[in-house]
């Protein structure tokens, strides 16, 4: 490679040219070479592709079990049976009226669970004392299951939209606030110390570099919080019926007390459906911050 010659409208030496070449030189290295795009079909279809794979053998592995008679079909329908009534239940605007209500609720809640969990967990991890008092307590509610607090939940609400809120809230805002604990406790201490040089204190401090620094942490937390409140959800719909509310829960066990196998399989595939939906929402927020943090390679 021919190497630079100072000239008499040049005011760099020499070495301020080696110099600024080896800089340049691991800036190239640290941003790695370019990577051409694939096309976008192509793309979508590597994403796809094992998803729809697993999707087939599941459909085979059921239809194999009906095949062998294991249930009698009017117990165990087939899945052409089972496709064939959830494509028949989709065109129905009852259906979508119970979908947006479920909906609603769990959205509701899962709000209600990460305003609350932020609030408990940004607490915890600033107070010392607080944390010896409830910072165990908080994993202990983690793990408890859901329907346990039903009793309770009714007792205290009666049979109301209160009582199942109570339940969703109460399951997922200890995922929340364990997750954000995670993230604060694993912030470096060299970020601290720069932000404290920089004039960072109180509120500022966790808007600006904690809160930030602990984002991927979080996110997990409110991913699994998201799945506490979706499971503790569900069992409220069929456990708490609130007359006038037909809601996901309530028409599945409709179906249930009717002996409609065909139509209780297809609310579990809608169920299935929008757990996947809403957990590939969660991963792309997670993929795009792995990307801003140049976690990743892409």
């Amino acid at each position: 490679m021919p190497t630079e010659v100072p000239t008499a409208t040049d005011n760099r030496t020499a070495s301020d040219i080696a110099a600024a070449d080896r800089i340049t030189g691991l800036d190239a290295l640290e941003l790695g070479p370019k990577r051409s795009k694939a096309a976008l079909g192509g793309r979508v279809w590597r994403s796809a592709w094992p998803k729809l794979l697993a999707v087939v053998i599941v459909v085979l592995g059921w239809q194999i079990v009906v095949w062998a008679q294991w249930k009698p079909e009017y117990v165990l329908p087939g899945p052409a049976t089972v496709f064939g009534d959830l494509g028949t239940l989709i065109t129905t605007g009852d259906f979508w009226d119970g979908v947006r209500l479920t909906m609603l609720r769990a959205v509701t809640g899962f709000a209600l669970a990460v305003l609350i969990g932020t609030i408990v967990g940004a607490a915890v991890s600033r107070f010392a004392p607080l944390r010896a008092a409830i910072g165990s307590l908080i994993t202990g509610l983690q793990t408890m299951p859901s329907i346990m607090w039903f009793p309770l939940a009714i007792l205290l609400f009666q049979i109301s939209e209160s009582a199942i809120m109570f339940v969703v809230v109460i399951g997922a805002a200890p995922s929340v606030a364990n997750g954000l604990i995670s993230g604060i406790d694993y912030v470096p201490r060299t970020w601290l110390r720069v932000g404290q040089v920089l004039g960072m204190t109180g509120f500022a401090k966790y808007r600006h570099l904690i809160l930030p620094a602990s984002l991927p942490s979080f996110i997990s937390g409110l991913k699994q919080g998201w799945a506490f409140s979706w499971r503790s959800l569900m069992a409220g719909e069929l456990l708490v019926i609130v007359p006038g509310a037909l809601s996901i829960g309530v028409r599945m066990q409709q179906a249930r007390d009717l002996s409609e196998s065909s139509l209780v399989i297809s609310f579990i595939i809608v169920v299935l459906v929008i757990g996947i939906l809403i957990d590939m929402l969660f991963n792309a927020a997670d993929n795009a911050l792995r990307k801003r943090w140049g976690l990743t390679g892409s």
